[in-house]
């Protein structure tokens, strides 16, 4: 490794998260190529951005970090391009791309070249879509045009106490101020915006990429994300039945050694989505929930309806599920839809757009009937007649 990625935090964080030693620094020794505002005088080594591949279990990974001690970590034209280079590669080798991000944004002293620094870096996203998995953590500010990159990948984690995403700061809201409402917060963006799946720590969310990483495949032609199950495929889940409503407990207990890596648990909780292991092989999950329970066993309880936030929140998860040869298990609960004035105004279009994303989905799909299955609602969560290859239904339990 260079001295860049040896001591700050961009680096630490690379080295925090991948496979020990297996950090391959690429562009090291590029700086800053503009000369206007006397920006030559300033030291930006690596122009701002750490870029390189490593290991994550095993598995291949891109990585680019982002150094906010280097002018706080602003996007130029070299920044973009070395992320653009190691985008290239990753499409080049099947293999995801994980961006640790920690920016202020556009960096002004280079102007139209910072802009188009921040088109190639859109462009570079949009053809990696589909072919390989895009993964984003957010550990500072991802603030204006770079709050694009997160809503462009696949997966966003967001550290829950320092990380600031987005678009026009909290104060620039016409009758809002920071106090009123922190738009920009992990809280925000996870619960109320849906665009974050996990926050946490630095080392939690560094925790929960390895665990992704682990489970979905490198692209969208590779198969290779089964793993040897040593779980007894026999076993009984005894207590299955009292998991119906909270079908996030279902998941998980059917799960290969009760793991369900749940994506965005905090926004739409009345639909579950996630990924789970079966017989070794990663299975793509979707879920009405009528309960969720807490540690202490509290509930929190919704109604079994489609609402407008649960249909976008598993339309995106279905998409990237038929993206990448994902087989997609439903458990269906579901009696109708949300019925209210504010819903009303998109829940036809977003119900079109789940049935839609299920209908044209080519993985294998399974529906089990778990509790009530009403109308048209139930049409669109991957009924037979949309397309699922076995449609199961539990037995009425009194």
């Amino acid at each position: 490794m260079s001295y860049n990625a040896t001591g700050n935090p961009a680096s630490r964080r690379i080295a925090a998260m991948l496979d020990q030693g297996s950090f391959v620094e690429i562009g090291g020794a590029v700086t800053a190529r503009n000369t206007d505002f006397n920006l030559q005088t300033k030291e930006t080594p690596s122009d701002g951005v750490i870029t390189g591949y490593g290991v994550i279990d095993g598995n291949l990974v891109y990585v680019y970090s982002q150094d906010a001690t280097v002018l706080k970590g602003a996007i130029g034209e070299m920044h973009a391009k070395k992320i653009a280079n190691i985008y290239d590669m990753a499409m080049k080798m099947g293999a995801p791309v994980i961006g640790l991000v920690d920016c202020a944004g556009l960096r002004l002293q280079e102007a139209t070249d910072a802009l188009e620094a921040f088109g190639s870096l859109y462009h570079k996203q949009t053809m990696a879509s589909g072919v390989v998995p895009q993964i984003t953590a957010i550990f500072g500010m991802c603030g204006g045009g770079l709050a694009v990159v997160p809503g462009l990948t696949d997966f966003t984690f967001m550290e829950s106490k320092e990380g600031k995403l987005f678009v026009n700061s909290p104060n620039a809201l016409e009758g809002n101020e920071v106090s009123k409402c922190d738009t920009a917060s992990a809280a925000y963006q996870s619960e109320t915006a849906g665009l974050v799946d996990g926050i946490g720590t630095e080392a939690e969310i560094l925790g929960q990429i390895r665990t992704l990483i682990s489970m979905i495949p490198s692209n969208n032609e590779d198969d290779a994300s089964y793993e040897e199950c040593t779980d007894d495929l026999n076993r009984v889940c005894a207590d299955l039945a009292n998991a119906a409503e909270d079908t996030g407990i279902a998941l998980a207990t059917i799960a290969d050694n009760n793991v369900f890596f749940e994506t965005k648990k905090d926004y739409a909780k009345e639909m579950v989505t996630g990924f789970i292991r079966l017989n070794g092989m990663t299975g793509g999950a979707v879920a009405n929930r009528s309960k969720v329970y807490d540690a202490e066993g509290n509930a929190e309880s919704f109604d079994a309806v489609l609402t407008v936030d649960g249909c976008k929140k598993a339309t995106d998860f279905i998409n990237f599920c038929d993206a990448f040869s994902i087989p997609v298990l439903t458990l269906t609960s579901v009696t109708g839809f949300e019925a209210t004035k504010e819903a009303e105004k998109d829940m036809a279009r977003s119900v079109a757009k789940l049935t839609y994303a299920f209908a044209n989905a080519t993985v294998p799909k399974v529906n089990v009937i778990v509790g009530k299955a009403f109308g048209s609602a139930y049409v669109a969560m991957n009924s037979k007649s949309i397309g699922a290859d076995m449609v199961f239904a539990w037995q009425k339990l009194e």
